[in-house]
């Protein structure tokens, strides 16, 4: 189909100068934000960025925040609160109405909160009595399993060690993180096949590299840091290959802010050579018709496989299998396409595979990244400098948490050592992930919930569900900076406990305290706050678990809670003594200003798996799983022929097509921080992205409202819209729409086999337009 641009302009630039000074004045942040992008992610100030994962730049520059994270900062930063009197205005029911914008916009949560339902409000609540009432509610549970505790990837690493210990000490492995909903097909298959779930490049692979294939990205907007080192590695003459459904335009040129002659002079950087505008759910077709072409030409680094892989023969004889006519079905490109794309992977000396949501977010998610590691085994490209694997994590610590120990399946050496450290028996049964723990929650199995950060239920398919079934709950804890609507469905007793943002300082009675995170490439950083609380009334993290803690385990004293809380280098000491790589972190971290990086035995051309080397995975499911499916939904509606018939004489027409979620620049997960979509020219979020030949093709128009519709696992019918038609260019027979508005269209039961990630990048659906 035709190119469509959209956005015509080089991505940053003044516009995005423009639009973070607009986000710091919408948000009356604009003295407080202003101190602390000054002193963001520098070795004076111990200061990280709040926002997405990617590695600070090795050059250490006075100024090194995006746009998005200056939105982030302007969040956290803003003077208006949300506390005694802004509940006093504004019954729960009244809320539930509002926007997540709107919610966002009400302010910084001041002090602990506790729902009224005599009145409908939340009403003040002392720290002490909400954490005895907390400590009380979970002690009188049948089981600890009853309770479910989830973590954003906001908590820093020295919190999030003292969260899992307090559950597991509890009794339970339910820990569930915002990772079950992103990046768990990464977690599962790499550790399968390279020993580490984790990127196997640092920073300066991409430097390195003489070609990077993005799979499912767009860092203009999620991770905009990443395009300077994009554009960096395409001058020193690296080819930069995008494979996506949609051709994003702030992937075409790069004007860095940073740059006196990209601002005044107007010029730009080049970035990506080449989109290859792939199916929705195409990707591991399109993988295995590389790997089919390298096989059959003997393109491939034979010493590696010999020396360092396990399963070749049985993932090439699989290959073999495969015939072009179902790889061209199942991505949508041409072999001739293909094969060209197969020579530069040949011919690369050098090659880094980076992937977000787009390659994870599927029923076959953990296919996609076991067809990209096998890619690069094919080659040797994993344990040489400029190559390996990079997914690109979301939030800034979501990695760490997950090191720290925040997971509902611990590795058995992780509870082995805390075990032994702490002298307590640790749970051993795998606890409820998110969409597990969903499912127990909606079915009556849970009684409590417990969320450290996060949008529990607006970040989870199903929303409506899952927020019905916490007014069931006895218990519903939130610790949070800001208001969101997972706080709005309240059971027996729902408590909101306002905490310190990362941009604020944390002075104990042992002085200054700093945390630490884990970025996407596997670096400890630092990270401090240096301004004023918003209140004199949040507690930090830490000092809220250890005051719940403290409580709970009133006859234990095994452990001092309270001294955890107050000295986050006794928490490091913990950490030291029972996670692998953290050996003298509180000299390492203060030894070096950037941090240090974890070990990771891939990049040494070591590997921990069952085998010992690394593991060739032949995908689970047929490489043409998408065009199946809608197929089939095709063949279903063949039934309702002169239903539809008619629909067409009165201009409504109803087709299948494949329907992916998609983020706006204006966004950070599920915070909405405005309604413009620059680089897609929106400024509206109840849209339907289709493309103009598509359009054309149907008879329809820009601004046509279009009701989505699926048939969920259930084999219930969910309905999404209408909304307005609109623009943009992505590949045929498929659809986009925001998330999280469009949640309610999935459902739990459509998610990928072991990872249990939910399908929110390819579900099949039916579009009708309506007059």
């Amino acid at each position: 189909m035709r190119k469509i641009p959209v956005y015509n302009h080089p991505a940053a630039g003044w516009s995005a100068l423009i639009d973070s000074s607009r986000v710091l004045m919408d948000y009356k942040a604009f003295l407080r934000g202003s101190r602390s992008i000054l002193g963001s992610n520098q070795p004076e100030w111990g200061f990280d960025c709040p926002g997405c994962a990617w590695p600070d730049h090795k050059t250490h520059k006075m100024i090194d925040v995006c746009e998005s994270g200056i939105k982030v900062l302007a969040s956290e930063t803003m003077t208006a609160c949300a506390d005694e009197a802004f509940f006093a205005k504004h019954s729960v029911t009244e809320l539930q109405d509002w926007s997540g914008y709107e919610l966002e916009q009400a302010g910084r949560l001041a002090q602990p909160m506790q729902y009224d339902a005599s009145q409908d409000k939340y009403v003040p609540i002392a720290w002490e009595t909400a954490f005895k009432r907390i400590a009380d509610k979970l002690r009188g549970l049948n089981s600890p399993d009853e309770a479910l505790f989830y973590t954003s990837g906001r908590v820093t690493n020295e919190p999030a060690f003292m969260y899992q210990l307090f559950v597991r000490l509890f009794g339970t492995n339910n820990l569930p993180d915002c990772s079950n909903m992103c990046h768990e097909p990464t977690s599962v298959m790499l550790t399968k096949q390279l020993g580490v779930g984790k990127a196997s490049v640092i920073l300066e692979d991409f430097e390195q590299a003489k070609l990077i294939l993005m799979f499912g990205q767009n860092p203009a907007t999620n991770h905009p840091r990443m395009l300077e080192m994009l554009a960096h590695a395409h001058q020193q003459g690296c080819r930069i290959i995008s494979i996506n459904p949609m051709r994003e335009q702030g992937l075409h040129k790069f004007r860095n802010p940073q740059k006196v002659s990209h601002m005044v002079a107007g010029s730009s950087d080049d970035m990506v050579d080449e989109v290859i505008q792939i199916q929705i759910g195409g990707d591991a077709a399109l993988l295995t018709g590389l790997a089919k072409w390298l096989i059959e030409n003997d393109k491939l680094n034979q010493d590696f496989i010999a020396e360092h892989t396990s399963g070749f023969e049985q993932f090439s004889g699989w290959v073999s299998e495969q015939r072009w006519t179902a790889i061209e079905e199942g991505c949508g490109i041409n072999q001739a396409e293909i094969i060209n794309l197969a020579r530069l992977v040949a011919d690369s000396p050098a090659t880094i595979c980076t992937w977000g949501m787009g390659i994870t977010q599927h029923v076959q998610g953990e296919d996609n990244v076991a067809m990209i590691t096998n890619l690069l085994l094919l080659m040797g490209m994993i344990g040489i400098e400029g190559a390996g694997v990079s997914p690109v994590r979301g939030h800034s610590n979501v990695q760490g948490d997950r090191t720290m120990g925040i997971h509902e399946r611990p590795a058995q050496s992780l509870l082995d050592s805390l075990q032994r450290f702490f002298k307590h028996p640790m749970p051993q049964q795998p606890g409820y992930d998110v969409v597990k723990g969903a499912k127990a929650m909606q079915q009556g199995k849970l009684k409590a919930f417990m969320a450290m950060g996060g949008n529990y239920s607006v970040a989870a398919p199903d929303s409506q569900a899952i927020q019905q079934a916490l007014t069931n709950n006895e218990l519903n804890v939130f610790v949070a900076t800001k208001l969101n609507e997972t706080m709005l469905y309240p059971g027996d007793n729902n408590i909101i406990l306002p905490c310190l943002s990362r941009t604020e300082r944390l002075v104990t009675s042992k002085g200054n305290q700093f945390a630490t995170i884990e970025d996407s490439i596997c670096q400890v950083v630092k990270t401090q706050g240096r301004l004023k609380p918003i209140s004199d009334s949040l507690k930090s993290e830490a000092q809220i678990i250890a005051g719940i803690a403290t409580e709970l385990f009133d006859e234990d004293g095994r452990l001092d809670w309270q001294a955890m809380s107050e000295d986050y280098d006794l928490v490091r000491d913990y950490i030291a003594q029972t996670i692998d790589g953290f050996e003298n972190f509180n000299v390492r971290i203060r030894e070096n200003k950037r941090g240090f990086h974890l070990y990771h035995p891939a990049r040494h051309r070591q590997w921990p798996t069952d085998s010992g080397k690394a593991q060739f995975e032949v995908p689970q499911y047929p490489i043409t799983y998408v065009a199946q499916e809608m197929q089939a939904k095709s063949d279903a509606m063949k039934a309702v022929n002169e239903q539809q018939a008619e629909h067409k004489a009165s201009g409504s027409t109803q087709a299948i097509w494949q329907f992916t979620s998609v983020r706006s620049h204006d966004q950070f997960n599920t915070t909405i921080f405005g309604h413009e979509d620059r680089y897609r020219q929106t400024k509206r979020r109840d849209v339907l992205f289709m493309h103009p030949d598509e359009m054309s093709r149907m008879g329809w128009q820009e601004n046509d409202k279009i009701v989505v519709m699926r048939k969920d696992s259930q084999g219930e019918t969910r309905k999404l819209g209408p909304l307005l038609l609109t623009k943009m260019d992505i590949a045929s027979n498929a659809v986009a729409g925001y998330y999280p508005e469009c949640n309610n269209l999935m459902d739990l039961d459509s998610h990928a086999p072991t990872s249990h990630i939910p399908s929110y990048k390819s579900v099949t659906v039916e579009l009708q337009r309506i007059e």
